[in-house]
């Protein structure tokens, strides 16, 4: 099983890559599915074809789907809204505003990601692409399971406890409603289901992120830094894609400014992003919209490549052990001494980068142990533990 996701600044292309990507692998005989994490859906454009919240066959081999993030809402937290519309009503909150209320913003969206898991469990495909939301949405998403299970594993287990035992008192002294075994069931399913997805994605034998960017500074930019938060979460990258590279035969001198610019930056890509891959696709004469246009894109961006394979492999957080030493690694592309902060919480290693920060649960290894030094070198942030 392969799970493949694209990412990228907002208009970069990374729907019509995910889209031509899996057209490549259907005409390998491998059963896809594309499914688009993006609110702003665009993945039915790309294919020129209807989509639903159901998997629908594109191509031969090809199923995608554009999720109903709001019918997957109300099938995950439809137990506990009912008992947030029921403390808001006792509060005396308007049934309209309760209603809005009763969703946290971005729960929808967080929901939609859960369609991965059945995706990848039903057993009906070997490859699962997405088409993930711009970067700075992709990051919050893809950091919630991490954050809620965190949440999940240290708070969880006491709130339910500490209900079950003060909760009948409360109800005898007092008309609020009180979350009952129900509530904190439904809350258990969607923590598991979220948990398989971590599992999922933090797995670099099944999971692949590539970032896609246009030979421009501003995405190049963006792309480092998601490059940096993506590991922070322990996601693996493993290439590049750059799309609209113009072509050799724009030979016209009004695009001489042009050519040089992206020649520039499609070697800084080369060299920055070493040893990732870097991929290109050329712009096109016209819109890239439909299978046939779709499967030319695919042609000229794969060839020679399976997308399939893990085209760089390794882990973003891994543990190094020399003699009775131990070093725990955690790779951070591009960050800098001066928006990385480390420090240790109990059996706890908290690690920010910038605006983003991740609890890392220490192994029983190095629980025991203190903490020697860190240091920060060559986009490797390395946390040395005393015998």
């Amino acid at each position: 099983m392969r799970v493949l996701l694209f990412t990228g600044k907002g208009g970069v292309g990374k729907t019509t890559t995910a889209a031509a990507t899996a057209l490549r692998l259907a005409e390998a005989g491998l059963r896809v599915a594309v499914t688009s994490a993006d609110p702003a859906h665009s993945l039915a454009d790309s294919f020129g074809v209807e989509l639903g919240p159901r998997p629908t066959e594109v191509a031969p081999n090809c199923w995608a789907q554009e999720i109903d993030s709001r019918e997957r809402l109300e099938e995950s937290w439809g137990e506990i809204r009912e008992w947030l519309l029921e403390v808001f009503d006792w509060a005396g909150v308007d049934a309209l505003e309760a209603e809005e209320l009763s969703v946290v913003p971005g729960l929808d969206e967080l929901f939609a990601l859960t369609e991965l898991d059945g995706l990848c469990s039903s057993g009906d495909y070997d490859v699962v692409l997405v088409d993930c939301a711009p970067t700075a949405e992709t990051i919050r998403l893809l950091s919630l399971p991490d954050v809620l299970g965190w949440y999940m594993d240290k708070l969880f287990p006491m709130s339910r406890r500490v209900t079950r035992m003060v909760g009948p008192v409360v109800s005898r002294l007092t008309s609020v409603p009180v979350a009952d075994e129900k509530v904190f069931s439904a809350g258990q399913r969607l923590y598991d289901r979220l948990d398989s997805v971590r599992r999922i994605l933090a797995d670099p034998a099944v999971t692949s992120v590539r970032l896609v960017v246009n030979p421009e500074r501003m995405v190049v930019a963006e792309a480092r830094r998601t490059y940096t938060y993506l590991s922070l979460f322990g996601y693996h990258v493993d290439a590049v894609v750059v799309n609209r590279v113009l072509p050799d035969e724009v030979s016209d001198p009004w695009f001489a400014r042009w050519r040089e610019s992206q020649a520039e930056h499609l070697g800084s890509i080369v060299d920055d992003f070493a040893p990732l891959p870097v991929l290109r696709a050329s712009l096109a004469q016209e819109e890239v919209v439909g299978v046939d246009a779709l499967r030319d894109l695919a042609k000229e961006l794969w060839d020679g490549i399976d997308p399939v394979d893990r085209l760089v492999v390794g882990r973003p957080l891994r543990i190094e052990r020399d003699g009775e030493s131990f070093t725990l690694v955690v790779e951070l592309p591009f960050a800098d001494h001066d928006v990385l902060d480390v420090s240790r919480s109990g059996d706890e290693l908290v690690v920010a980068v910038g605006p983003h920060r991740r609890n890392l649960v220490l192994p029983e290894s190095l629980r025991r142990r203190e903490v020697a030094g860190a240091s920060l070198d060559d986009g490797c942030l390395r946390v040395r533990f005393s015998v």
